[in-house]
This record gives C-alpha cells, structure tokens and sequence, in this order.
C-alpha cells in the first residue's frame, strides 16, 4: 500500500497513555467543561497518534502534549463561536500557560516526592507502596502481613511523617 504509515513506537504509546491525566486536566482547565474536554482530549489523542512520527523520543513530550492540545483547544473554541460565552484569546493563552506551569509544578513535586520514598527503609516503602499505590486496606495490610492493624497504622504514620519532612527539606534546598 503506498503511503502506509507506520506505527508509532512502544516508547511513544507508554509516553502517550501515561500522560492521559495530565492531558486531561490540561484541556478541562482551558475549556471548564468536561463534555467538551474530553471531546477535545480525544481529539488531541487522533492528532498525537498521526503525529508520532515527528516526536523526536528523548525530548520533552508533555510540552510537546500540550502545545498539540492547545491548538486543539482553539480550533474547538473557533467551532463554538457561535456561543454567547467565549473567551477571548488572550484571556485564553494566559490560563494556558498557568495551566502548563502548574504541571510543571506537579511533576516535580512528584519527583521529590519519588525521591523521598526511596530514601524510606524497604518496610516503610513496602507500606506506601501496598496502601497508596495498590490501594490496600491497613486491614488486609495487617492480615498479610500477620501483625496488628494498630502496628501497621503507626508505620504508615512514621512513613508519612519522613516523607513530609524529607519534601519540605528538599524544597528548601532551592527546589520549585
């Protein structure tokens, strides 16, 4: 078949999927209504997948994300003016840019935040990992692991608390 495009790659489709939230709340925070937030976020899904093969893997995709979602964004804007209620561009390209400052924002908290589990002791890890990230119950946790719900809720606790302080400390060492 001639021209046949090729597919994107694994590394792309990872980069793609586990930027789905992001994306998302990117697109909500311009538009204010989920309808058409996730019509657009669909849309910015078909664009990104037949624009693949220009993305350069190694370089920065979220930016890369947002700007393909801004311009979505505006053309779906360009559709509605119709509409009684449409901001103007201006107006728009500034939420804009807060919005990609506050993801900006976001990934590197959760980057310190990263950093700091792994500076937690392997029980403690074990503890966050199984109640936050597989979203166990302190009762199955204790069940699991045969010690007391009560003991299982003070490690949590001591968990939480050395992640708070190693947060604040990094934020304090010049961190955003």
């Amino acid at each position: 078949m001639p021209g046949k495009r090729q597919e994107p790659s694994f590394e792309f489709v990872q980069l793609l999927t586990s930027h789905q939230s992001r994306l998302y709340a990117y697109v909500l925070s311009l538009l204010g209504n989920r309808t058409q937030a996730e019509d657009v976020l669909q849309e910015t899904n078909a664009v990104l997948w037949r624009k693949a093969h220009d993305f350069k893997l190694g370089t920065n995709f979220g930016a890369w994300m947002l700007k393909i979602a801004y311009f979505q964004v505006m053309a779906h804007r360009r559709r509605l003016t119709r509409d009684r209620l449409v901001f103007d561009d201006d107006f728009l390209q500034d939420i804009a840019e807060g919005a990609e400052q506050q993801c900006e924002r976001q990934k590197e908290k959760q980057r310190r935040l990263g950093d700091c589990i792994g500076k937690l002791n392997k029980r403690h890890q074990e503890l966050i990992r199984r109640r936050y990230t597989e979203g166990a119950t302190l009762k199955s946790i204790a069940a699991q692991s045969g010690q007391p719900e009560n003991s299982i809720k003070q490690a949590l606790f001591r968990a939480r608390a050395a992640l708070i302080e190693c947060v604040k400390g990094q934020r304090g060492e010049g961190a955003v």
